[in-house]
């Protein structure tokens, strides 16, 4: 049993203060308590908020080559703590060993990488006529990272903000704790100077609220669900503090009539299914020719049955359990939902795996003749639910992925590319991949409407941390 009763602020583990509460950590894949977790309290915010904004003053004022040297300290660390990362992952939210030392943590380790990249070239000053316009870090930088890419996302926030200049305080999510703490160990072992990195626990009503409304902080970057996206604009808004937010999706792939449907469809499946359908990028509405409607349900169907679920250690697996029990039982009502809509089932079910006698898993699913207006299409599931939708014509098919809430992604299949660039241009969306076309981190993530503000990787994501100054004489 793990017990996890420190925060990390000003340099040290320390204890929380009077108030917090305790949370179970709970291995999904068998659903025994594998430790504890002390949840903090705002007064826990605030000594964290006192130590980032004590440090500013002297981090803000480092030079590019100090900044890059700990932060090659900590991708050295990162990298010697790589194992461990990967079974912290593996034992908080069940994601198959091989997607965690495949994926889970060398994403982390990009981030990284990407902001040493960055922070080496990038223009802190231009000229402008005898002016010039200057880059300054914006201050104290609040993180909310998220449960189900939780190494990607505490790098995508930690690396360019201190990369920037700024000090920050990380919250993690509390269904991803232990790699966090190894996280922020690694953070310790670098060299991180007292109060330029802490790290609290706690609920988001709580902890975070308080770090969205605190008045030393000068920013937020939160990844979550649009209901929390909105909570922390609304708790920051009195404050005018500066707000990024990467949020929910429901991505379409658009597989047009001269694409590879077999192909096109298979890769949908895979890219949905991976982590357990809970990425927020993932394409959960693959649009399709009416006329090869049949068709690609048999090519989802086939492909879901070679997806192995099962135990997040055996080699063997595909599909993990979902990440905690709400997960769970949410993706499972989502489900029966599609069946009372009238969605045609083709794989998977609301049914518990049948090799699986406890644990939060859920059949891979894939329902089609899905309508676009129907529950299963129009919200974000965040589990391995995909659904079919026909269309009659290439304009049909760009209104109804157009035709969500969301704009986080979407996905274009096509035999000729300038077609699918047209096609992927007129999308309303911040991520488009055309042919499955590999995964740039060096490139802005973000989405339109209520998927988010602000970008984050990339030049763009590291801008989101600084403020602009005109300087005239």
């Amino acid at each position: 049993m793990k017990t996890l009763n420190r925060f990390y602020i000003n340099g040290q583990w320390v204890k929380p203060g009077v108030g917090s509460t305790q949370h179970p950590i709970v291995n999904p894949a068998d659903e025994s308590t594998i430790g504890t977790l002390t949840l903090g309290t705002a007064d826990d915010a605030d000594r964290a908020v006192a130590a980032a904004r004590a440090a500013f003053p002297a981090w803000s004022q480092t030079s590019r080559e100090e900044r890059i040297v700990l932060l090659e300290r900590i991708f050295a660390r990162y990298r010697a703590r790589a194992d461990d990362l990967a079974e912290a992952v593996r034992l908080e939210m069940g994601a198959p060993a091989s997607l965690c030392k495949g994926l889970h943590v060398p994403a982390g380790l990009m981030q990284i990488e990407g902001a040493i990249k960055t922070l080496r070239d990038f223009r802190f000053e231009r000229e402008h006529g005898r002016n010039y316009v200057r880059r300054e870090p914006i201050g104290v930088a609040a993180l909310i990272a998220p449960w189900n890419w939780p190494l990607n996302q505490i790098c995508a926030k930690v690396a360019p903000a201190i990369a920037a200049g700024c000090t920050v305080v990380l919250k993690p999510s509390e269904f991803a704790a232990l790699d966090a703490v190894i996280f922020a160990d690694i953070m310790a072992e670098a060299g991180t100077p007292p109060g330029v990195f802490n790290m609290i626990f706690g609920e988001g009503r709580v902890v975070g609220a308080a770090l969205s409304a605190h008045r030393d902080v000068d920013m937020v970057s939160i990844t979550g669900s649009t209901r929390a996206g909105v909570e922390v604009a609304l708790a920051a808004a009195p404050t005018v503090k500066r707000v990024t937010q990467e949020l929910g999706g429901k991505s379409a792939l658009l597989v047009l009539d001269d694409a590879d449907l077999r192909s096109a469809v298979k890769s949908a499946v895979v890219q949905c299914m991976t982590n357990s359908g809970q990425t927020c990028v993932a394409p959960t509405r693959v649009l399709v020719p009416r006329a090869q409607m049949q068709e690609a349900a048999a090519v989802a169907a086939a492909v879901c049955e070679q997806l192995a679920v099962g135990d997040p250690a055996d080699p063997a697996t595909r599909l993990g359990p979902l990440a905690n029990r709400a997960q769970h039982d949410k993706v499972r009502q989502m489900i029966r939902i599609g069946m009372e809509e009238g969605a045609t089932l083709v794989a998977g079910g609301p049914e518990r795996p049948t090799n699986t006698s406890s644990g939060f898993y859920v059949r891979p699913t894939v329902f089609a003749n899905v309508d676009n207006t129907m529950q299963i299409a129009r919200e974000e599931i965040f589990g391995p639910v995909l659904a079919l939708i026909a269309y009659d014509s290439e304009e049909h098919a760009i209104e109804i992925a157009n035709d969500s809430p969301y704009g986080l992604a979407a996905y274009v299949y096509s035999s000729d590319d300038e077609r699918a660039r047209r096609v992927a241009n007129r999308l309303r969306a911040g991520i488009l991949r055309i042919n499955n076309a590999q995964t740039d981190f060096s490139m802005p993530l973000g989405g339109y409407k209520t998927s988010g503000n602000g970008r984050e990787y990339g030049e763009e994501g590291f801008n989101e941390y600084l403020e602009i100054k005109s300087v005239m004489r």
